[in-house]
């Protein structure tokens, strides 16, 4: 048996049949209680009706009465499914990721600058530029007309401009980009995936098959990735750290690996002179913290 009924004929009989039974149309409660119950069944029946899979779902369960299983299992998944379209669920949380990370950095850079204008060494290089660029207020008059804490916010205030300004601050500090954000990135990746494949080609051909001398570039990328850094933790570093690198020729792994085994055997000196090292030594050979022990002493 297939229901072979137009959509508009479906909604003309339920608005009859829901005016017919509505609760508020009958008086009495037992008629009230009847009516209402009619009604469900009647919205039930409608609501099933009128959308194509589920009166799909309707006509195949009454040719095939016997699969009563697998019509419970279609009801309850198409119940519980959410109808939320699974596409605007990945475009809000992209947006919802790339605001919170926007704003993360946004924090971190501000913090970083809060506590450059703390510093006094930054402070004083701040009020020397602002010196020398004639920055400062020294109209008289008008500091005259000023309370010393309104002096004081518009000092604070232009030592805050110039150190934003002029302080090239690297790594995770650093200012914020649009385009370290996760909907940005995910719309460069097809470019980023060229740019990558075009330099791999370029890097095999001119130093594997060619075998031409490392560049500048080359030797940075070698050392970074020798050292295991991260592009944050790479630009952190200072331009005089990176030609001392250069100057090493820590590119090449047998001098690298010299570099590295001397820097641990530096760190362990350093570690070996400091009294909470040797503290913490001497406390972890008369045994460390207490033990809890079961048995016999």
């Amino acid at each position: 048996m297939v229901l072979s009924v137009a959509r508009s004929d479906i909604v003309k009989a339920y608005r009859k049949l829901a005016k017919q039974w509505h609760p508020d149309m009958h008086k009495t409660k037992e008629g009230k209680e009847s009516a209402s119950t009619m009604f469900q069944k009647i919205a039930n029946a409608y609501e099933i009706l009128r959308d194509e899979e589920q009166r799909t779902d309707y006509d195949y369960m009454l040719d095939n009465p016997e699969e009563y299983l697998s019509h419970y299992y279609r009801y309850y998944k198409r119940r519980v499914t959410p109808k939320v379209d699974v596409r605007i669920v990945i475009v809000v949380t992209i947006t919802i990721i790339s605001v919170v990370q926007y704003l993360g950095a946004l924090n971190n850079y501000k913090t970083a600058i809060s506590y450059l204008c703390k510093e006094q060494k930054y402070r004083s290089k701040a009020l020397d530029i602002a010196k020398t660029e004639g920055l400062l207020n020294n109209n008289k008059k008008r500091k005259r007309a000023m309370t010393k804490e309104e002096i004081k916010q518009e000092e604070e205030a232009l030592i805050r401009k110039i150190i934003e300004n002029k302080m090239d601050i690297r790594g995770g500090y650093s200012r914020p980009k649009y385009t370290d954000v996760l909907w940005i990135q995910l719309f460069l990746l097809p470019y980023h995936a060229f740019c990558f494949l075009c330099w791999n080609v370029r890097w095999v051909y001119l130093f594997n098959i060619l075998k031409k001398e490392y560049g500048d570039e080359e030797k940075l990328y070698l050392i970074r990735k020798h050292m295991k850094c991260s592009h944050t933790q790479w630009d952190a570093l200072g331009d005089h750290e990176k030609e001392e690198f250069m100057h090493q020729e820590l590119w090449k792994r047998d001098k690298f690996q010299k570099w590295k085994e001397a820097k641990e055997e530096e760190m362990k000196i350093k570690l070996a002179e400091n009294s909470r090292y040797k503290s913490f030594r001497r406390y972890m050979k008369k045994g460390g913290p207490g033990q809890m022990t079961f048995g016999p002493d």
